[in-house]
């Protein structure tokens, strides 16, 4: 089914840089089973540093022992959180779950910091989610009416308010129930007393895999996240499917009718690490095909192919290969800056933002540059960088998008702007190039796209992916929109009126 809306908006509770040009998904996740002797902490605790790119504003982990639940939730990194040397001791057990944060529902307030945790009647549950329930509002309000007590505004709760709910007696039985009335994008791994469970949405929108460890088990957002904490990797976790890991080993499940799965394309173009291996496809290989697709469908003569770092490195390298241009690092991003959104002024935030990028002039001067992005949001970001390399020397700029124009926002768990910010939303492809002041201006097609990830094209009646950002064909229905699109109003109007220090 295909469900397409006009002119959405996102509404946003966490405040934002208003010349942010970057897209950021909601989280990583992480978990282990049957690791050795109070080691399960400290391996998903390096589970979370692997997949910091999915979260820098919080992070938290939940352990287990002898069916007491240790948790930490912090604000800020993973390795300020969790660098200590007596993790072990303060977090012990063989089994735990973690979670790195970039909020998208629900705001930065410390009670929003995952794993949520909850006392059932069958014992302690910590879960750990990564996506965005698309009726989360919808059962939100449902749950409070019925006389539900929330103690966040993150659309997490609501799932452990649908397990605690349930009348199935095995708590197996109850996540899976909890399951069937959510809808959206999402991963989730759940730490009872005796269980660890994994599941995947039923279009497999954002990814699980499975490893292992010896004996334990591991489940995590990337298999970059196997690999730092020595960790074999499996196979993916498969859309729709639950995995539950015991004493007994592991058992599969697929309690719903079966969907062609169709995972997020923002995974292969953003924000999943490039040496991560997310649905059988290798990151790397994929941005590079993107970049030789660039090449052969937007190719223009010129004498250095730039990237803009660090995500529009492979495209780059895809790029000059196939047009044999020479590659050249003609910008240096700092990775030592402190993030911009600490800084005490707007001022001191915006040289933040300057000094992250900064001009190569020995290899920009004098140059015609074919300057590659992975994708091209608000553009502010864009027209910054295209005058700092003028700046440098620069005889032309011709920028190039190794992803189609963004046209629509997400609601499956990447913070992106409402529609009226997305500059190909708004402006023709004259204009952009006017506004980024470029001498030319390409975007890779979304034909282009899906043969990068190895398809002939897109099939425009059954899509292989998610793409919804590209082409405004959104893979589930949206209840929480059409609620709101229809006049009709949430019966809980506030999320919260409390504001955390």
């Amino acid at each position: 089914m295909r469900h397409h809306i006009a002119d959405p908006v996102v509404h946003r509770e966490h405040w934002r840089e208003p010349e942010d040009d970057q897209l950021r998904l909601e989280c990583g996740v992480c978990g282990v089973w049957g690791a050795d002797e109070d080691e399960g902490s400290a391996i998903v605790a390096l589970g979370l540093h692997a997949l910091q790119h999915r979260g820098q504003e919080a992070c938290g982990i939940a352990s287990i022992k002898d069916e007491r639940f240790y948790t930490e939730r912090h604000q800020g990194l993973v390795g300020e959180a969790f660098g200590g040397g007596d993790l072990t001791k303060r977090m012990p057990g063989r089994a735990a779950v973690g979670h790195t944060r970039y909020s998208t529902a629900g705001g930065s307030f410390l009670r929003n910091i995952q794993p949520m945790f909850a006392d059932l009647d069958q014992g302690g549950i910590a879960l750990a989610h990564n996506g965005n329930l698309t009726n989360f509002k919808f059962l939100h309000s449902q749950l409070v009416s019925e006389g539900a007590i929330f103690q966040s505004t993150s659309d997490s709760e609501v799932i452990l308010h649908l397990i605690a709910r349930s009348r199935k007696a095995k708590i197996v039985d109850r996540f899976i129930d909890a399951l069937a009335r959510i809808e959206g994008g999402y991963a989730l791994v759940a730490q009872t007393r005796y269980k660890m469970i994994g599941a995947r949405d039923p279009l497999g929108i954002r990814p699980l895999v499975l490893g292992q460890i010896g004996e334990a088990w591991v489940l995590a957002s990337e298999t970059c996240a196997l690999d730092m904490m020595g960790a074999t990797f499996v196979r993916d976790v498969e859309h729709g499917e639950v995995v539950v890991i015991d004493k007994n080993g592991l058992r599969s499940m697929k309690p719903f009718p079966a969907r062609a799965a169709r995972p997020c394309l923002f995974e292969y173009v953003y924000f999943s690490r490039p040496d991560s291996v997310v649905n059988g496809r290798s990151v790397y290989e994929v941005r590079k095909e993107m970049g030789r697709g660039l090449a052969r469908e937007l190719g223009v003569e010129a004498d250095i192919v730039v990237p803009v770092p660090d995500s529009g490195v492979p495209a780059a390298l895809g790029y000059a290969q196939e047009s044999g241009i020479p590659y050249e690092m003609g910008i240096i991003r700092s990775h030592y800056l402190g993030r911009t959104f600490i800084q005490p002024s707007q001022g001191a935030r915006q040289k933040g933002v300057r000094m992250k990028h900064s001009p190569n002039k020995a290899a920009l001067e004098g140059k015609r540059v074919v300057l590659i992005d992975d994708s091209i949001v608000r553009g502010t970001t864009s027209v910054k960088l295209v005058r700092a390399v003028r700046a440098a020397g620069a005889k032309e700029v011709h920028l190039r998008s190794a992803s189609p124009q963004i046209l629509f926002p997400d609601f499956y768990g990447i913070d992106m702007p409402e529609r009226a910010q997305l500059l190909a939303a708004n402006k023709t492809l004259e204009e952009m190039r006017e506004m980024l002041e470029v001498d030319s201006l390409g975007f890779l097609s979304i034909d282009g796209l899906y043969r990068a990830m190895g398809e002939t094209g897109r099939n425009n009646a059954h899509p292989q992916f998610t793409d919804h950002y590209f082409t405004g064909d959104y893979p589930t229905r949206l209840l929480d929109r059409e609620i709101e699109e229809g006049g009709r109003e949430f019966g809980a109007k506030q999320l919260s009126l409390l504001v955390s220090a």
